[in-house]
């Protein structure tokens, strides 16, 4: 299964709302490229640094951005996680007093055809009381959902640090992970790290789209990479802005976790 990660340079905070042309083409491109599977950052439209001056974007989950998205995957005739995007969305209010609207990090996943196939709202979120931690709700769902690359469970940037996210992700069947994210430049290292050992601790094939550029005053690290179930590197990145296009086994999973059945050993 071809898989394509598009990093794309948050660093034009000012054209981003007409990104969605740019972003096209590179999805369209990575087609041309025999890309199946194409995976984009997240928040790319709104910058994931950028929430207090963009709350007032946010859409609802079937919103313009991701009726933009349905039809780009139906045109490249391909999958398409469409990184994520700001959405609002009424619920109860906590008091029970009636609905309220609620702010999410919500990921888009679209199949071919150009259903939406699922979405996932932001579990861990950053800033310590600040920014994203603050300003906006999250999610209380794991998702896992069948695609070509066998049963695929999906994961948001900061998710990255908590490793029971990525078990229960197995523990719901999952054999690959889709990772978009934000990640920043000044901690890339641990990009570098976690990234790996997500992959190598749930013998998964991993695929972890970053952004690269700036969103605020935040610089962005890219670094983009794909790793097997053993950890090997399938393909990365460095922090420029491209597009880059791996060769995944959907089967390999199920042939590690036979061959090095590490997973039937938790206590």
């Amino acid at each position: 299964m071809r898989v394509a990660m598009v990093q794309l340079d948050l660093g034009r905070a000012e054209s981003r709302p007409t990104e969605l042309a740019g972003v096209e083409h590179h999805v369209l491109a990575a087609a041309e490229r025999g890309a199946e599977f194409v995976i984009l950052p997240e928040l790319w439209r709104t910058g994931p640094f950028e929430l207090e001056a963009t709350l007032d974007l946010a859409e609802p989950p079937d919103g313009p951005t991701a009726t933009a998205m349905a039809e780009l995957a139906s045109r490249a005739d391909l999958w398409l996680h469409a990184g994520s995007v700001l959405t609002a969305e009424a619920t109860e209010s906590p008091d029970g007093s009636g609905s309220t609207t609620a702010l999410y990090n919500t990921s888009l996943l679209f199949a071919p055809a150009g259903e939406m196939v699922t979405s996932y709202r932001k579990r861990h979120l950053f800033g310590f009381d600040t920014g994203e931690a603050a300003l906006i709700r999250s999610g209380d769902e794991i998702v896992v959902v069948d695609t070509p690359l066998g049963r695929t469970g999906l994961a948001t940037c900061y998710d990255l640090r908590f490793p029971e996210h990525f078990r229960a992700l197995v523990d719901s069947g999952a054999e690959a992970v889709l990772l978009s994210s934000g990640w920043p430049a000044r901690r890339i290292s641990h990009w570098d790290r976690l990234t790996a050992a997500r992959a190598i601790e749930n013998q998964v094939n991993l695929v972890a789209c970053n952004a690269t550029g700036s969103s605020g005053d935040v610089e962005l690290g890219g670094n983009s990479v794909a790793y097997d179930p053993w950890g090997e590197v399938l393909g990365g990145l460095d922090s420029a802005p491209g597009t880059l296009i791996v060769d995944v086994d959907p089967q390999a999973p199920t042939r590690v976790r036979a061959e090095f059945p590490v997973l039937r050993d938790r206590r």
